[in-house]
């Protein structure tokens, strides 16, 4: 009886003219309406324009367009069915989802009842507060008030149909924002237009009665009960509330939340659209405009739970094609193809714009023939998606802390493939062109949330491309470069080394000069003599190392001969093992000297040992080094022509023994120390000084001698170390070629006292010249000659 009652009072409220409009729907309905393709424009695709396009027959509304890269996708659709539900929807909606609920009308009471209290109370403040009795603005203030005292916080509430709050730290004696909550978005907010109409829409044009629910609609408790219930086929129920809102820092998290939840809830069979709206969504939140609003997330591991997130959906895509692009966002692209067994070498390659550039940065992802030979001949799939701007925010969000920022200088691509396959090859367009941004290739660990250096190797690094080689596991799906931490660039490092190799060329030559000017003088004895031997050979070496150096560091790799930089390393790796094994042998002489006194080794053979550790051990290790590791292309650095460490680890040939002979004169310099001290009975303080001052000669002339400045090389090669220990090596080794001319040649008093009787002999000389051309005998001769 309710039913009918309820049906005679709609029939006789419905308006004349409404009653016409139903009428004629349904004799267009019965009319034959020329077959036309829907859901293309007529009009040219040109970039960032419109149009729109009527519905299909029997419906009513309008769909809207846009042109992307010269295609026209659809951003808008109104089309609905005409019937006589469709006409009354909004009423039904009203009357039967709003009016007609007890707890909507509560509700609406005692919202009228705060209204008026609040308003009551509003103007009374007024009143009080401003004698005029005008009314003051309520706006809410972007900062605190409160005293700003280091490292309080603060918070603040958000705007006007927000919801949470924005958190400030006090820095340096001002408030600045640290974390935002601030949202508009909620998952009833997310359905709540499309529930109504999906619930009349059910309606046939008969308008049964027992299917129309005129009771309010259901609470949506998850996102995926949501999309299950309102767009199962597509997800497209929750673009427009998506695109609409603000990408505020809350926002943002709630969207990373509800990707989450739709690659964990509803990625059992993920299709082309649902991949689409998918990647529609991220695309809102990798806007360059939304980059700053991630360092706000509480959460700072939301990036690591967006990339994992859209890997997992990615994983469950379906190809149907041989190859296909699937999405084509300004800040997401997804590309795949079929693989088996016999497919010849694949590649996906993209072409993206960031914000730092407005041309675009290039990637590819290339699968190897030895790769696909792995693979079952039944068809599997390859998808790979690109990111431009995801690794500033990867960066932002977990390596703000990190002493050395390694900022992403590429792409981010992640790729999905078959569990066979494990080694990929990937080029990387470098974003900074500079010429001191050296690329390292790295991929993302999800469960470490970090970059992980090991899965990656560098293939090449040629002008501003970057080839990498790299391991997929199901941990490591997304690569990139990085800026890489391990070369320090500062300028100052550079013009150290720049003008100390000069001087120490000079230096090394002076002395060179200065031991043959003296040589007869000083060499009387066999100590003497080998030590001086020893001296020359120290300074011949790094002289030609410094040399090797400095045509290596002019000498470019990639665009010259590869056969020359091998050669360059070969003498330069010699040279410098040279210069520590004669270092080497003068610190056994010291020891030689120290230990035997009565009985002397001839000085024939004390030569034969010191060329054989001077040149002989160099030379072995330098020829194994290169045997080893150049057949395999390892032997030197891509972007240097020096021994290579990230491959084959060639640069252990050099580092090794050099650190060993550092150790072993380390110790010969405290036995020379210990052996100064010589204590006497009842010395006085002027004695203790004297031995003190005699000590640290000691210590000071032998350490540039026997290498001990290179020990600091040891805290450069820790990461992260403070750029004090890369300056203080720097000078003390580019200046090394001064220092033994310092402390090996100018203050030993020998030298000097025979380059004071050489300069004297020199002078004697040339006097004696002076007074033979002006003697009379000599006069005579010469007036002779003339006439």
């Amino acid at each position: 009886m309710t039913h009918t009652l309820l049906l005679y009072c709609l029939v006789f409220l419905l308006p004349t003219e409404s009653c016409r409009t139903l009428y004629q729907a349904a004799s267009k309905s019965k009319e034959k309406v020329p077959a036309r393709p829907y859901g293309v424009c007529d009009g040219v695709c040109t970039d960032n324009s419109q149009c729109t396009q009527p519905c299909p027959p029997d419906t009513q509304g309008n769909m809207g367009f846009s042109c992307r890269k010269k295609t026209w996708h659809k951003i808008t659709d109104t089309c609905r069915t005409l019937n006589a539900v469709n006409i009354f929807e909004g009423f039904f909606i009203l009357v039967f989802g709003t009016i007609l609920d007890p707890k909507i009308r509560e509700a609406l009471k005692g919202r009228v009842t705060s209204a008026k209290r609040s308003s009551t109370i509003s103007e009374a403040g007024d009143k009080l507060q401003s004698p005029e009795g005008k009314p003051k603005t309520g706006r809410i203030q972007e900062k605190c008030h409160g005293p700003c005292i280091s490292s309080s916080n603060c918070s603040r509430p958000c705007a006007k149909d927000f919801r949470g709050e924005i958190g400030f730290t006090c820095n340096q004696k001002k408030w600045q924002k640290s974390t935002e909550t601030c949202t508009s978005l909620s998952v009833e907010k997310l359905f709540k237009d499309s529930t109504g109409a999906s619930r009349l829409s059910v309606a046939a044009a008969s308008i049964p009665l027992h299917i129309l629910d005129f009771r309010a609609p259901e609470t949506i408790e998850n996102v995926a009960q949501g999309i299950r219930k309102n767009c199962p086929l597509d997800y497209a129920c929750i673009i427009d509330v998506v695109k609409s809102s603000e990408t505020t820092s809350g926002n943002i998290a709630f969207i990373v939340e509800l990707l989450k939840n739709i690659s964990t809830d509803l990625s059992d069979d993920v299709t082309r659209e649902k991949m689409k709206s998918y990647s529609e969504v991220a695309n809102h939140i990798l806007d360059t405009a939304a980059i700053s609003n991630w360092a706000f997330i509480p959460n700072k591991n939301a990036s690591s739970d967006l990339l994992q997130s859209v890997n997992l959906f990615a994983r469950h895509l379906h190809i149907h094609n041989k190859s296909e692009n699937i999405v084509n966002e300004l800040f997401i692209q997804t590309k795949g193809f079929h693989i088996n067994h016999n497919t010849s070498e694949k590649s996906l390659n993209f072409s993206m714009s960031t914000n730092n550039t407005t041309e675009d940065i290039l990637g590819m992802v290339q699968i190897p023939r030895q790769e696909l030979r792995k693979l079952w001949p039944n068809a599997s799939r390859a998808i790979s998606i690109a990111f431009p701007t995801l690794g500033a925010i990867l960066r932002e969000a977990h390596l703000q802390n990190v002493s050395l920022p390694r900022p992403v200088n590429g792409l981010v691509l992640s790729v999905v493939l078959p569990e066979k396959l494990q080694e990929i090859v990937l080029t990387f367009e470098k974003i900074n062109k500079s010429r001191n941004a050296r690329a390292q290739c790295v991929g993302w660990h999800s469960k470490k949330r970090r970059w992980d250096e090991k899965a990656c190797q560098m293939i090449s690094d040629i002008k501003n491309e970057v080839k990498c080689r790299c391991n997929y596991t199901s941990t490591v799906m997304s690569f990139s470069i990085l800026m890489s931490p391990k070369s320090m660039t500062d300028k100052v490092l550079d013009y150290i080394t720049c003008i100390g190799l000069s001087v120490s060329i000079l230096s090394l030559v002076l002395c060179l000069i200065i031991e043959a000017t003296v040589w007869s003088r000083v060499v009387v004895t066999e100590i003497s003599y080998m030590r001086h031997v020893c001296i020359v050979n120290i300074a011949v070496s790094l002289l030609t190392a410094n040399v090797w150096f400095i045509i290596g560091s002019n000498f470019n790799p990639k665009a010259q001969d590869s056969n020359v930089c091998v050669a360059v390393t070969f003498f330069s790796h010699f040279f410098y093992l040279s210069l520590f094994f004669w270092m080497l042998f003068k610190a056994l002489l010291i020891i030689y000297g120290i230990l035997v006194i009565f009985r002397r080794m001839m000085k024939s053979r004390m030569m034969v040992i010191g060329f054989a550790i001077g040149y002989g051990c160099p030379l072995i290790i330098a020829v194994t080094t290169v045997a080893i590791t150049e057949p395999k292309k390892g032997y030197m650095r891509l972007e240097a022509c020096w021994l290579n460490w990230d491959n084959t680890k060639a640069l252990l040939a050099f580092a090794i023994p050099a650190l060993v002979i550092v150790a072993v004169n380390l110790i010969v310099v405290l036995v020379v120390a210990i052996n100064t001290q010589r204590p006497s009975i009842g010395s006085s303080k002027s004695q203790d000084v004297a031995i003190i001052m005699r000590i640290s000669k000691n210590v000071a002339i032998l350490t540039p001698l026997l290498g001990l400045t290179w020990g600091f090389g040891i805290a450069t090669l820790i990461e992260g170390t403070s750029l004090t220990f890369h300056i203080i090596f720097a000078l003390l080794n580019a200046f090394q070629g001064f220092f033994i001319l310092l402390f090996g040649t100018i203050m030993d008093h020998k030298i000097r006292d025979a380059l004071r009787m050489r300069m004297s002999s020199l002078k004697g000389k040339s006097r004696a010249a002076e007074n033979a051309s002006l003697s009379p005998t000599n006069g005579s001769e010469l007036m002779n000659r003339q006439g």
